[in-house]
């Protein structure tokens, strides 16, 4: 099949649910594309909330087409956003999601491929690694251009609370968080910084100590951010939608940002076959390079037992593999 020449200013938003409505409504408010098609299971659901996102825009006079689709509409999308799957219940791990997505996404990889889709897939359904390697093998696209949304939004969090405890702007602190976006997650505490000053650095001319943070706590924190807001209003859509459009920013506009976003290792960090969340080169061809950074022992051995986490996961949803 001759590939169809790409429309870079259109994403197809498999999933029409909260998720995927507020990614919409955040590429619309930034301006970042001009064509968005629903495609669901749904197709009255997908209509209403197409109608719902047409209104907006006609009443912000801007011209934007919001439609239902389907699968052959991918062929020519710069931008297939994956947000198909149930919604997380209360106390729910984002791992124990996994059967039910997986069952989801049999029946859409085919119809994808075969539609010649050769632009850069984002993908946001939990359990996101094991979802973006289920999807990394199965569409036969370059790694850089199939990747999850991973631990950006984990990260977010990390840097809302550290600017909690510091009091510093979170825009100012540069902090991540790798492996899995779940329960494994962990922070490269070596790495983090203000404004390009070491914390412990930082601390010490601020009358602080390092040993004020308790990380254990801070983790947890970012960790249960996610199933707090799911106890409360029953699924997160704010934070996630802005988070996708940061990364399609970074695409349209070749911003070369260091992100962390779950992709296919071979190799580094000592794992492969699998994805998770590590430091990119976010451009516009998707991932441009995956940055193995130094870790400590600590933080090497908590990135195996995330990747190992992942990798049973992923071999339980993948067993031909």
């Amino acid at each position: 099949m001759s590939e169809k020449k790409i429309h870079t200013r259109k994403a197809v938003i498999i999933g029409a649910g909260r998720v995927g409505s507020h990614a919409a409504l955040c590429l619309m408010f930034q301006h970042l594309v001009n064509e968005i098609v629903f495609v669901d299971v749904n197709p009255e659901a997908a209509a209403a909330q197409a109608g719902d996102l047409n209104d907006l825009a006609s009443g912000l006079g801007d011209n934007f087409v919001i439609r239902v689709g389907d699968y052959s509409d991918c062929g020519d999308a710069h931008f297939v956003i994956m947000t198909a799957g149930r919604s997380r219940r209360p106390g729910e791990t984002r791992l124990q999601m996994l059967g039910g997505t997986v069952k989801i996404l049999e029946s859409m990889v085919g119809p994808i491929r075969d539609s010649g889709f050769h632009g850069v897939l984002i993908s946001v359904s939990n359990p996101c690694d094991v979802v973006t390697e289920y999807l990394y093998r199965n569409l036969g696209l370059p790694r850089g251009q199939v990747f999850g949304t991973g631990t950006l939004l984990d990260s977010v969090r990390l840097r809302r609370a550290l600017s909690e405890i510091i009091g510093v702007n979170s825009k100012q602190i540069q902090a991540v968080c790798m492996g899995e976006h779940g329960d494994s997650s962990f922070i490269p505490t070596s790495h983090i910084a203000v404004q390009g000053i070491d914390l412990r650095e930082y601390l010490s001319v601020t009358n602080g100590k390092a040993s004020d943070i308790d990380f254990n706590d801070v983790m947890k924190r970012v960790r249960e951010s996610g199933s707090s807001i799911v106890a409360g209003k029953g699924c997160t859509e704010f934070g996630i939608g802005s988070v996708v459009a940061s990364i399609v920013m970074a695409v349209l506009h070749n911003e070369k940002i260091v992100v962390p976003l779950s992709v296919h290792l071979e190799g580094e960090y000592g794992e492969s076959g699998i994805c998770a969340g590590v430091p990119c080169v976010l451009g516009d061809e998707g991932i441009e390079r995956v940055l193995e950074i130094d870790l400590s022992y600590d933080e090497r051995k908590a990135m195996r037992t995330s990747c190992g986490i992942i990798r049973e996961y992923v071999e339980q949803a993948m067993p031909e593999a």
